[in-house]
Formats: structure tokens, sequence, C-alpha cells
């Protein structure tokens, strides 16, 4: 890791840069591959399951019996453990429902605000290096909960053109309502346009590689919806000598372990705090089955020390953190200053893989600065705000002149004699 003493504030802007990606070939590649899905459908997905899986399917399709199979080959305790996780994140989900808002704005007029779920939402979880069940926790249960129609599911197969069991476990339990055997560009493509099989939907959730980011950027000039602009996973932990170091950086390998590409970020006020730090990232990062992953991010990560928690602020809200650790002696500070972090994880005992995992928050969260704009996956997610009025007799009569007036200004006459008319037959 690369370590920065009391770095002066005009080199915070190098200090902080992410990993430096590439997409110019990318999103020739995306584009490629979205106008042959659009017009060649499940067709053209299979070529390139072929091509990209290393698979042939006959069907991309799972089957109820294939759901079945999948369960008994999940254990009990693991079955457990998501059933646990799911619990949390359902009371946490379900505490953000809402009450309709409803205001008479001036007598006569009314005015209220109503959600309502996205009908067609698609899913997108990556097989990979990793499959990431947990995810499917994190969206599904609060389309579910939101009330959406359809929640479509898509994820890559292996070379024995099946999902992983744990994957197929957790969509049956949170009430996905189809599952595909599709990865990458191909699989957002075909929830973009539809195909024979797969299902068009009007927003895509869920985290990948280089490759999907930019294909559900390009969903989006299709009049497809996506969560958030995403990137690779990281991390910034504050901790003064109140904190202990081997917990410290357990959590900084946590994230690195996700992606040669992630990026994790230590700052403190204490330079022996940070030196311990060090020492334990070496210690543990031999121990880990992805070392290589892992040291290949430590080599994009920092260890920042400053010289008071005044400026330590002023650094995170500048790199405006996807996850935001907080182990210092005095955190309310942080907590009453913090302004952009996706989420935020308080005191020696509350690791990050909490909130990845079972504490109830949502892990989908903005990566790359977008917290600074975003907010993470919430109940919200899935719903929109819809707004009703409805204007009486004595409402039109006490608002009509002020909407006469403002629509004949911007030379709106259609506007005003919408008004007018209706004045007039109150006045005969």
């Amino acid at each position: 890791m690369k370590k920065y003493i009391n770095p002066d504030k005009d080199t915070w802007p190098k200090l902080l840069q992410r990993p430096t990606q590439t997409v110019s070939d990318i999103e020739e590649t995306v584009n490629d591959i979205f106008k042959a899905v659009q017009t060649g459908g499940d067709g053209v997905i299979k070529k390139y399951t072929a091509q990209f899986d290393k698979v042939e399917l006959d069907s991309v399709l799972v089957t109820a019996s294939e759901i079945e199979t999948a369960n008994n080959n999940v254990s009990d305790a693991l079955k457990q453990a998501i059933n646990l996780a799911k619990s949390n994140i359902e009371k946490f989900h379900a505490a953000q429902k809402t009450d309709k808002v409803e205001v008479e704005t001036m007598p006569g007029v009314e005015c209220w605000q109503e959600k309502r779920p996205i009908q067609k939402v698609g899913l997108y979880i990556p097989g990979g290096t990793a499959p990431l069940f947990s995810t499917i926790l994190m969206l599904a249960i609060p389309a579910k909960l939101a009330g959406c129609k359809e929640i479509v599911l898509c994820s890559p197969p292996d070379k024995n053109g099946k999902i992983n069991p744990a994957i197929l476990y957790a969509a049956q339990l949170c009430g996905v309502t189809q599952i595909f055997m599709v990865g990458g560009i191909q699989a957002i493509a075909g929830m973009t346009f539809g195909t024979e099989s797969v299902p068009k939907v009007y927003k895509i959730f869920g985290p990948g590689n280089q490759y999907v980011t930019v294909a559900k950027q390009l969903a989006t000039k299709y009049g497809v919806a996506i969560d958030m602009p995403a990137g690779p996973s990281e991390l910034l932990v504050v901790a003064d000598d109140s904190a202990n170091a081997a917990f410290v950086a357990s959590d900084l390998l946590s994230q690195a372990e996700h992606g040669v590409d992630s990026q994790v970020i230590l700052v403190s006020t204490s330079e022996k705090m940070i030196e311990a730090v060090e020492k334990e990232v070496e210690i543990q990062l031999e121990q880990l089955p992805r070392v290589d992953i892992a040291r290949k991010s430590i080599g994009n990560s920092r260890l920042i020390l400053v010289k008071d928690h005044k400026e330590a602020i002023e650094l995170i809200n500048e790199y405006g953190p996807e996850h935001f650790i907080v182990c210092v002696e005095n955190e309310e500070f942080y907590l009453d200053n913090i302004q952009n972090a996706g989420s935020v994880f308080i005191g020696n005992y509350t690791p990050e893989s909490a909130g990845d995992y079972a504490s109830g928050t949502n892990h989908t969260l903005p990566t790359n600065g977008y917290a600074k704009q975003y907010s993470g996956v919430n109940l919200d997610s899935f719903m929109k705000s819809m707004t009703f009025q409805k204007i009486s007799e004595k409402g039109i009569q006490g608002i009509g002149t002020a909407i006469e007036l403002m629509a004949e200004a911007e030379g709106l006459q259609a506007h005003k004699n919408a008004v007018t008319l209706r004045l007039n037959s109150l006045k005969q």
C-alpha cells in the first residue's frame, strides 16, 4: 500500500484517483453485442454463451425441477444463514415504506403523492469468481416488498450449464419470478430488448465487471433505467489509536479481494496505527485463497496520515467512499460531518462484511465517487412516486387568475384558455 504523510491539499485530487479504467474498446464490443441481440434474440444469446461461458445451451430458462435440485444441494447451515439475512433485510426495507403524502395547498386545491411499484425489473447476478447470491437478497427482497409484478434474474452458467445452487435457492426464496442462464453483456441486452425467452424489463439492477457496467449504461439509451453508475468495490477506513489494527486490516482486505481494480484506503491521525495496519495487512494477506487478486488491489490502495480529524473528514468527503468505516474515539464527529458515503459502519465490532450479508442494510451502493450524488439501493429504488391533484370549483376560482397571468407571460395562450374557459363557465 502506498503511504502518504500529511499530503498537501493540492495533491488530494491525484492522491484520491480511482484505478484507471479504459472503456473505449469495451464500448465497441458492447454496442456490437447489443445490436446482435436486438435482432437475433435467443439464438444470439446462446452463441455468446458458448463463446464466453464455454457451454452449449438448449434453453436459457431455469426450470422448476432444476431449482428443486439446487435447493437439495444447499446445506442446511447455509440455508439457515441465508434465512437469517433475509429476515434482517426484510425488516430494514419494510420499515422504509411511507404513507401517502396529502395536502390542500389552498382551499379547493388538493394535491397528493402515492408510490407505485416498477412493474418489471431485471436483476443481474454475477457468477464468475464469486457467485454473489447475497446480492439476490439485496435486490429481490425490496423488489418483492415494493410489489414489482415481474422480477427477472439473469446469471451466467458454469461450464456444466448450471447456476450455483445457492443463487437458485436465494432466488426462489425471495420471490424471483423467472431465472435465466445468461451472463455478461448479452444478459443486459436481453433484458433491454426482450427476446423469445428473456422478458424486456423497465429497470436493471445489479453489479458486474466493466463490460456489464458499460452495457447497463448503454441500456439507458434504449429507455431502460438502471440502479446507478457502478464501478469496482471500494472501502475507506478512518482509525485512530482506539482502533484494533488487525480488525482494520481485515476490513481493508475484505474489499481488496473483490477484484484487482478494487481500492481500499486507511486515513488516520496516528502514524503508529498506520504502521500497525500495514504490518497486519501483510500477515493476513498471505492467508487468503484470493491472495493474487487482493495483492493487486492493494497496489491501488493508500495509507494516509493527516494532521487532525477536521482534515480527515474533509478528505473523506472529497473521496466519497462506497463503504466508510469509523473506528475512532470521537465517532460522533465523523457521523455528524460525513456528507458523501454509500454506507457507514461504526465501531470496532461493525465489519463491512455485516452490511454485505446480514445486518439488514443494502450492499448495492454507489462507487467511483457517485456517493456525492446517488443513494444506495433501497425500497424506493423499486418504486415511482406519482402525484395527483383535484381542484374544485372554489379551487379553480382561487388559483385561476394566477395561472392565466403566468401562462400569458410565457406566451402560452392555450394554457391560459384552458383556465379562462372554466372560469367563464362558472360566472355564467
